[in-house]
């Protein structure tokens, strides 16, 4: 009898795993250079994006090469998401690690450079690592970094990480089972 209940148990796991029922939330890497501007303004996007759109997702940000002594949020990128009431004043930029690679489905990265970099580095980044750009089916390019730059340099970024990310984040979940609602 016990065994009985094992298969059953077994077969209704499998069940749910196949019809997506029980799927785990695709989670997905933005990365930049250092994960002060773009990579983290991507992340942001990302999490106001699936929040309204009731995505199951998850989502960090990190960067290639994080200079230890700056860490936080540029200074323009911070101003224009408090203008849009977001305070990432507590964000500290974090190094793309092997963990990282290993434990995300879909890695987007914000330059060529970027993406090289990623699969020079770690093997298991095939096959789930693309520029922006380039996963949401050649829409803009790299996304040039606004650091050091005017005003004026983020406003186009924001704009730009604006139209690619939600257009990433529809191709990445179509075909995916919506969330159970609570």
């Amino acid at each position: 009898m016990r065994w009985m209940k094992s298969c059953i148990g077994a077969m209704f796991v499998a069940a749910l795993m196949q019809t997506g029922a029980w799927a785990a939330p695709l989670k997905v890497a933005f990365v930049d250079t250092g994960n002060t501007g773009r990579s983290i303004t991507a992340e942001t996007i990302a999490k106001i994006y699936a929040w309204s759109h009731n995505l199951d997702a998850l989502f960090i940000s990190r960067g290639i090469d994080v200079n230890p002594y700056e860490t936080k949020v540029e200074m323009n990128a911070q101003i224009l998401w408090s203008q849009k009431g977001v305070d990432l004043s507590t964000h500290v930029a974090e190094q793309l690690n092997e963990r990282d690679v290993k434990r995300s489905d879909l890695i987007l990265t914000l330059t060529e450079r970027h993406k090289s970099h990623i699969l020079e580095k770690y093997r298991e980044a095939a096959g789930k690592t693309f520029t922006l750009g380039e996963y949401v089916g050649g829409m803009g390019g790299d996304v040039d970094d606004a650091w050091g730059k005017p005003m004026e340099v983020y406003v186009q970024m924001f704009a730009q990480l604006n139209k690619l990310v939600p257009a990433a984040l529809d191709k990445a979940m179509a075909g995916r089972p919506a969330p159970a609602a609570n």
